[in-house]
């Protein structure tokens, strides 16, 4: 079987893009850990699946898998090369358009600049929300992991997130704690983990562990949740420049209840066709 892909990242954050709509595609777990190895396959942080949507006034359903196969909620950089691919691909000639993914719709919106903006929804902060095993809801939460007590924020933005305020991105153990947090037993559907460095109150840098994906180069949710968890601690105003190591996000958030509005890049590098 021949399958027809395009290779796409969103500040590094890379993504191997299928269309569902024009050809079938039915891959197994092991096949999409294939496809993401990086010395045996296309190579990428997560594969990206474009459906049709059976919901009215929905355009497009969009499918995620991490690099070991597993299929997730949500990815901010991957809506925006979502977007991104539709247009270009011709499926539709809309700038801005909705999709169903499995946290629920986002609606991303491309721009005159070339950039994508996307509303990734409200955070949620409630426990058995994100999922979480606390008693109750916290703006921080003190953990073991470890050998290490850790101070860290938990939300939801349409896939769970635990931040925590670093001094120096670059010197901070996020292999080791990535690692650490992903797996503990209070997270029950596993979680990405956020280092965060407050520059200022409207800059950060981040490092994102991402759950099935190891460290990546940028993490959308993880922008959004690490300033979403800044702003909750009144670390950071309304509107914040997230530097990642893959490049810049803008994040605008104007408090509980209200979406999170993400802008950024999306950049297709080349069309390909694999045998399966």
């Amino acid at each position: 079987m021949k399958l027809k892909f395009t290779k796409m990242h969103g500040l590094g954050n890379d993504f191997v893009v299928f269309d569902g709509i024009n050809q079938q595609v039915h891959l197994s777990k092991t096949q999409l850990s294939q496809i993401a190895d990086r010395h045996f396959g296309i190579g990428c942080d997560q594969i990206l699946l474009v459906e049709q949507s059976g919901q009215p006034g929905v355009d497009f359903r969009y499918r995620i898998f991490n690099a070991d196969g597993g299929e997730v909620e949500q990815c901010g950089n991957g809506a925006r090369c979502f977007v991104r691919f539709v247009h270009d691909k011709g499926l539709t000639q809309k700038t801005r358009i909705r999709v169903e993914t499995a946290s629920g719709i986002i609606e991303p919106q491309l721009e005159a600049d070339g950039q994508v903006t996307v509303n990734m929804g409200a955070p949620r902060f409630e426990p058995n929300e994100i999922p979480f095993l606390a008693r109750q809801r916290a703006p921080i939460y003190q953990m073991s992991v470890g050998q290490h007590i850790v101070e860290i924020s938990v939300l939801s933005m349409g896939n769970p997130h635990a931040v925590q305020v670093v001094e120096n991105v670059e010197t901070a153990p996020v292999a080791e704690l990535g690692l650490l947090l992903q797996t503990h037993a209070a997270f029950p559907s596993r979680v990405n983990a956020g280092f965060m460095q407050v520059v200022d109150r409207s800059h950060i840098r981040l490092r994102v562990y991402e759950r099935g994906s190891g460290e990546t180069l940028a993490c959308g949710t993880g922008a959004c949740a690490a300033v979403v968890a800044g702003i909750m601690r009144g670390l950071l105003d309304g509107e914040v420049r997230v530097s990642t190591r893959g490049g810049e996000l803008i994040i605008r958030w104007d408090g509980e209840g209200s979406p999170v509005w993400m802008t950024g890049p999306a950049v297709s590098v080349f069309d390909g066709e694999m045998n399966i």
